[in-house]
């Protein structure tokens, strides 16, 4: 008989995901290949092809397979994979044409809140096309095209943070507060009942499908209640129910039932099922966890033991931590067995699941220990009220089934009370798996399988406690939601602020964070960052230095903290970083950068180049190694290298200052000053707090002689950078070729104070004293100035001269 076409694909499709989930991408792409030939015309064939291959890595492969031919309709997910590969492939318009052409099939599409451990959605939502959607239009340079998509991602997904990213990463004003605020729609996409969430439009989860137990349950491990448990069919809540007080009843109940039928047994073991009802234990349907469901379970073969037929048990994944797994909420019941009054906890059909019902798996079925020898263990547990049969009679039973019954008592158990006939002993709690079992032979219960009960004391009575929930509180949606939004406002006000190069305020937003997010290594990368572009190279040292000690292995932003280590010229430092960096990570483009800034400190400008080129072939559109490697050209005064470099730059990223900075530079040391101007302010518009950016541009404003508009720029540097002697020199420059010489006098002092050993800092305080008509102290700061910089001897002479001359002009003036 030939097999179901569908069944094939369906059970191909599964293995699949198995090993997608598994991350077994070979097998996956074995499987997938399977269906593909098995189901050539099906989109979905070629979609978990296209799949596989993209994760791999293959974005060629992955493309010709997901191109949608002319013989079948528009697929999500193989749209969605067929962009995906034009991004990586760079082919940006065959991407935006296959998203724009399924858009029908996402436009209104959500499946945030339905993934769980055991459910996944299969293809993207909303979401997620329009932030890829946004990715390729960004690519494309299109900017006003590139935000709506963008914005539509966040509205649909707040937790979309890619699109919020690109849209600070583009220069876009966002309103933090509209984007990561609370709204009921999207909490509804977070039905959580019992920790997993559910599919309001869609299929139920895998959860309520196969009776899986959350995580969020009671833990099945903690010590043994002095309460049984008990399955309700009618609902999914697992209950405490205390020891009922009318055991001796429902015993003699049971010893009734059990005389009425004893004549319809012909000898039989316990181990037929009602008809009608489905075996005790016997799986369910299974579902996949993309929400596939599987072929039903074929029927288990029987075994026949003489002229009996027994069902063989249905094997479970095995146990752990002694044997127990978290319970199932759920048990099948058939209307028969809920209609009928002899089937509850006591009767014949019931009494299997008395004692398996105490230890289920995350399945819902029976935990039934594996015994040594390999064979199957037993599904009875009858009650045996009967007189017991024979040493010789009980012994080849035990030997016909097996010894899985007789472990099966050495698990754990909560304790229960367990009452045989009058005069029989009290069997106690089995503590230990090695010991066996105490047997009376007053007591007629079967030791294998019988629920073992255990008399109460008869002195001491503890009222019945009240019936109890065990599982958790339900979960409070509305205020998780709240807490990671609140969370997601922090570090979303930070990044914006810093893609503002708003660095102080980033700084505050991100210390703002709890003590454990500040310890991240994305926050300290950020926190590096803001410090690096106030200059604060100790303090971005600093926090760099933690973030290499939390993520040892992390290469993203190691460029910057190489740049930061050059800067400190701490070449030792600079070169284990990037040699460790380099035999880790080989074919980072980081790891190059950090290297060539090594040998750039080291004065190695044609190695530096070179490393900075490798960095741009294993990145093409890393602007800062473009960046760098303009730089490095212009040490070596290939001025033309050097503007190619930094318009390269530009054209990876259009908000990179450093590029327009490098560009100004060059044209600054041509003596092009009006270029070099325009260049340095088309900078700082991107980044207005940039002080050696806005000392450039006051320097060039008095290079052409307009000191007047030059010291404000020069003030304002200086207000920005406090430390930093090199703009406070020539603040001092400019208050001096204005005349205000006291503030100049003041600026120097401060200067002299951050750099007492700068010839050139005595130099200038010897001209101010000078011409302040203090001839001592000129003296002695020419002297000074002329101790440190021995090469500026003749200058400084010429100065000191310069007072002997004015001393004889006063003295012929006198005479």
């Amino acid at each position: 008989m030939a097999p179901n076409s569908a069944t094939v694909a369906t059970l191909l499709r599964q293995t699949v995901h198995y090993h997608l989930d598994n991350f077994a991408y070979d097998s996956a792409i074995f499987f997938a290949e399977r269906l593909q030939a098995y189901d050539p015309r099906s989109s979905e064939s070629a979609y978990l092809l296209s799949l596989c291959h993209f994760r791999l890595g293959d974005s060629r492969s992955a493309y010709e397979i997901s191109k949608p031919p002319g013989l079948r309709g528009v697929h999500l997910g193989c749209a969605f994979i067929f962009a995906q590969a034009c991004f990586d492939l760079e082919k940006y318009k065959d991407g935006i044409t296959a998203l724009e052409k399924a858009r029908a099939l996402w436009a209104t599409k959500c499946s945030i809140g339905k993934h769980s451990a055991s459910s996944r959605s299969p293809y993207p939502d909303g979401a997620a096309c329009s932030c890829l959607l946004g990715k390729l239009y960004r690519a494309l340079d299109d900017k006003k095209k590139a935000v709506p998509c963008f914005e539509e991602a966040l509205k649909a997904n707040p937790l979309m943070w890619d699109a919020f990213t690109a849209l600070c990463d583009m220069g876009v004003d966002v309103r933090i507060p509209n984007v990561f605020r609370f709204n009921e729609p999207f909490a509804r996409n977070f039905d959580l009942e019992n920790g997993t969430a559910s599919e309001p439009n869609g299929p139920e989860p895998l959860q309520r499908k196969a009776g899986i137990q959350s995580t969020s349950e009671s833990d099945p491990f903690d010590a043994p209640r002095p309460a049984t448990y008990h399955m309700d069919p009618s609902r999914n809540d697992l209950f405490t129910e205390p020891a009922p007080n009318d055991l001796m009843a429902k015993f003699a109940a049971a010893h009734s039932r059990y005389n009425g039928n004893q004549g319809s047994r012909n000898g039989s073991d316990g181990m037929e099922t009602p008809t009608g009802s489905a075996p005790v234990g016997a799986p369910e349907p299974q579902v996949s966890r993309l929400g596939h469901p599987s072929e039903p379970p074929q029927a288990p073969n029987r075994r026949t033991r003489g002229a009996q037929a027994v069902e063989p048990a249905i094997f479970e994944p095995p146990p752990r931590l002694g044997g127990y797994r978290l319970g199932s909420k759920r048990r099948e019941r058939t209307q028969e067995q809920a209609a009928d009054p002899s089937t509850d906890n006591w009767s014949k059909p019931t009494a299997i699941s008395s004692v398996t019902d105490r230890k289920r798996t995350a399945s819902g079925h029976p935990v039934q220990p594996r015994p040594a020898n390999g064979e199957e263990p037993r599904r009875s547990a009858r009650l045996n009220v009967l007189p017991r049969p024979p040493a010789s009679r009980a012994n080849a039973g035990a030997t016909a089934l097996g010894t899985t019954a007789t472990r099966e008592l050495r698990k754990a158990r909560p304790p229960i009370s367990r009452i045989g006939r009058p005069g029989a002993a009290v069997v106690g709690r089995v503590v230990s798996g090695n010991r066996k079992p105490i047997e009376e032979n007053g007591m007629d219960v079967d030791q294998a399988e019988a629920p073992r009960f255990k008399e109460p004391p008869p002195m001491v009575q503890a009222p019945p406690p009240k019936m109890t929930l065990v599982e958790p509180e339900p979960v409070k949606i509305d205020e998780a939601l709240r807490w990671i939004l609140e969370l997601l406002k922090k570090m979303a006000t930070g990044y914006l602020l810093s893609s503002q190069f708003r660095c102080k305020d980033a700084l505050a937003a991100f210390l703002s964070l709890p003590r454990s997010h500040q310890d991240t290594p994305w926050v300290l990368a950020r926190m590096g960052r803001a410090q690096y572009e106030q200059a604060n190279y100790a303090e971005a040292e600093k926090l760099f230095r933690r973030l290499r000690m939390l993520a040892p292995t992390r290469h993203e932003d190691m460029e910057v903290y190489s740049t930061v280590l050059w800067h400190l010229r701490k070449e030792t430092d600079l070169s284990f970083l990037a040699h460790e960096l380099v035999d880790a990570v080989w074919d980072s483009p980081y790891a190059w950068c950090a290297l060539g800034n090594a040998w750039s400190l080291a004065c190695d400008h044609e190695q530096a180049l070179r490393c900075f080129k490798r960095a741009i072939q294993l990145h093409p559109k890393f602007a800062y190694a473009y960046t760098l490697q303009g730089h490095e050209h212009v040490e070596n005064e290939e001025y033309d290298k050097a503007l190619t470099a930094y318009r390269q730059a530009i054209s990876a990223d259009k908000r990179h200052y450093n590029a327009y900075y490098g560009i100004g530079k060059v044209f600054e040391k041509l003596g092009n000053w009006d270029k070099a101007l325009s260049h340095y302010k088309a900078a700082l518009v991107i980044h207005p707090d940039h002080a050696v950016l806005i000392c450039c541009v006051g320097t060039v404003l008095q290079r052409q002689k307009q000191i007047g508009q030059a010291l404000p720029y020069f003030s304002r540097a200086v207000e920005l950078a406090p430390r930093a002697p090199e703009i406070r020199h020539k603040k001092a420059r400019a208050l001096m070729a204005t005349g205000q010489f006291e503030e100049a006098q003041q600026e120097l002092l401060v200067l002299r104070d951050l750099a007492p050993d700068k010839a050139q800092v005595h130099f200038l305080l010897g001209k101010l004293s000078k011409l302040l008509g203090d001839k001592k102290l000129a003296v002695r700061h020419f002297t000074i100035a002329l101790s440190l910089d021995p090469k500026a001897s003749s200058q400084i002479k010429q100065e000191i001269e310069g007072l002997e001359d004015d001393d004889c002009i006063e003295d012929s003036m006198v005479h």
